[in-house]
């Protein structure tokens, strides 16, 4: 099912939502800024809501659309918060879920540090796929969060930071996955294979952690 909410500033906000009978949980996707739920460290994770019996709901923001030009970095970290928030709240208000867990990648990790402070979500697992851990709310998050974690980032990526992975490393709640010599899209620039194997392994410290 697609659907949409008004969000931030009464934006729209679409979402892709997938149920199955007798669901026994709720799988949210949070997309990064231009890295859409069917680019592949996400497309491929969507398949683990069916061998988890898992829905789906996919939160499909825009935020490289012109509206928002005009947002300050400060203004569109709010904005995501407050935008997958209704999103989930407009779920959740039709159906609870026993159990929860999110894949968020890049831009998403800043609503995934929101919405780990829920109640709701105490018990969710949540996977870190390139955090913007140079940001002190997503920071805060992992290196505090109660829920089980897996942080999954390359070491070229920009934002990388040895010494702020050293810190979300600190909780014992998290599992920390660095890959050596890949950038923000974990992948090898001008080397498909070489990237679909990073893709596997991804996928491989995914599923495993979410079993």
């Amino acid at each position: 099912m697609k659907g949409y909410v008004s969000g931030y500033k009464e934006m729209i906000i679409p979402f892709n939502y997938f149920t199955r009978e007798e669901a026994v949980g709720l799988m949210v996707v949070l997309p990064g800024s231009g890295y859409t739920a069917q680019a592949p460290l996400l497309h491929y994770a969507n398949h683990f809501s069916e061998q988890l019996h898992y829905d789906l709901l996919q939160v499909t923001y825009n935020y490289n659309d012109e509206a928002y030009d005009d947002f300050t970095n400060e203004e569109l970290g709010e904005a995501i918060k407050i935008d997958v928030q209704t999103v989930i709240d407009a779920i959740l208000g039709k159906k609870h879920y026993p159990n929860y867990c999110f894949i968020a990648k890049s831009l998403g990790t800043i609503a995934l540090s929101s919405e780990l402070m829920r109640e709701e979500f105490k018990n969710a697992k949540a996977v870190w796929q390139t955090p913007l851990i140079h940001r002190e709310d997503v920071l805060t998050s992992m290196r505090n969060s109660t829920q089980k974690g897996l942080s999954i980032i390359g070491d070229a990526d920009q934002i990388y930071s040895e010494e702020r992975v050293a810190l979300v490393e600190q909780n014992p709640n998290m599992i920390s996955k660095v890959i050596p010599r890949v950038g923000h899209a974990l992948d090898v620039e001008g080397n498909a294979l070489k990237s679909i194997d990073i893709l596997k392994e991804v996928m491989t410290e995914i599923q495993e952690f979410l079993k």
